[in-house]
């Protein structure tokens, strides 16, 4: 019986070998991977981490696929992916606990519903709310680490809530425990005008419509924008906006999007965003960091001048199969 054999045994849910996962990503890059699985519930979570740690088996966390670049040559392991309606859903006053599976456009739709207000700067952010939750998405209205509360984290050896004060929230940054898996995300909100908040949001929605290219495939923000500077006007500035390497490109849109033509690789993505750092130190003394996380096998030149965070290949969702439980509260 071969790992993947076992784990599909022991883990009650879906499961695709060999999945494709560049249909799975917002830039639709990558290769496959080794197993892709979706637990039922709960305690089909907890036997997933479980069954990865005792068979030494890598795990790796795919939630909506934005700011996910995956290998070309996939990923080894398994990949696990949250169903949209993990079980545990609940709202009380102005405390909504959700999904970390579901998309980002549930929070607001349910906390319109009860008259809540607080979360416009989500409006037409991609992704699931897990994701959104371990890289702190956010825009200039505001950021996720502004509602988030608690977070419900698996691992192996069980699951609980902790504080967001305790996983060190700061600009697109939270620091998971090593293996912690996002299972709910807690957010509190408060009553106010919903159709001042819809509107918000819908203006929201039409300025990225016209200053980001929306109408191709793209990760979203390459870098994060360093403290009083843009990255997109640093990556313009330096004669990268619409540069093409095979078929990815800075796109003539926002300097800081890099979009798949059709048919890109993951070794496309990587050359422009290695060119964009070294011609932005090289003429600002400015290291750019990436935003986008790295999930797979990606060879060393190709990783070559990439920062610390992306050069790792895992990220504020990734998971391994061997952490603490983290502390319940």
């Amino acid at each position: 019986m071969t790992w993947r054999d076992e784990i599909v045994r022991r883990v009650r849910g879906e499961h695709l070998p060999d999945a494709p996962l560049a249909p799975r990503t917002a830039v639709r890059v990558g290769g496959p991977a080794d197993l892709l699985c979706r637990p039922a519930d709960a305690d089909a979570l907890a036997a997933l981490l479980r069954a990865v740690r005792e068979l030494g088996v890598p795990l790796s966390v795919l939630g909506g696929g934005a700011n996910t670049l995956v290998a070309d040559a996939g990923v080894r392991g398994v990949v696990l992916r949250l169903p949209q309606d993990f079980p545990g859903e609940s709202t009380q006053g102005d405390t909504l606990v959700l999904s970390a599976g579901a998309p980002i456009s549930r929070l607001p739709a349910r906390a319109h519903a009860r008259g809540l207000v607080g979360m416009e700067f989500l409006g037409g952010i991609p992704g699931t709310l897990g994701g959104a939750a371990a890289m702190n998405a956010g825009t200039r209205l505001g950021e996720m680490k502004d509602v988030v509360t608690r977070l419900e984290l698996a691992t192996a050896d069980g699951a609980g809530f902790v504080p967001a004060s305790a996983l060190g929230y700061a600009y697109r940054t939270c620091r998971l425990p090593p293996g912690a898996v996002i299972a709910r995300v807690e957010v509190r909100l408060r009553p106010g005008d919903v159709a001042a908040s819809e509107a918000l949001m819908r203006e929201d929605r039409e300025r990225r419509r016209a200053t980001q290219p929306l109408d191709r495939p793209t990760f979203g923000s390459t870098f994060t924008n360093p403290p009083g500077e843009y990255a997109g006007r640093l990556v313009e500035a330096v004669g990268l906006k619409g540069h093409r390497v095979g078929n990815a490109v800075w796109s003539p849109v926002h300097a800081n999007f890099v979009t798949n033509l059709g048919g890109a690789t993951a070794r496309d993505v990587l050359a422009l965003v290695r060119l964009a750092r070294a011609r932005v130190k090289e003429r600002f003394g400015i290291a750019l960091e990436t935003e986008v996380r790295l999930m797979g096998e990606f060879p060393p030149e190709e990783l070559e001048g990439l920062d610390g965070h992306a050069a790792a290949g895992g990220g504020p969702s990734a998971a391994s199969g061997g952490a603490r439980p983290p502390e319940a509260t």
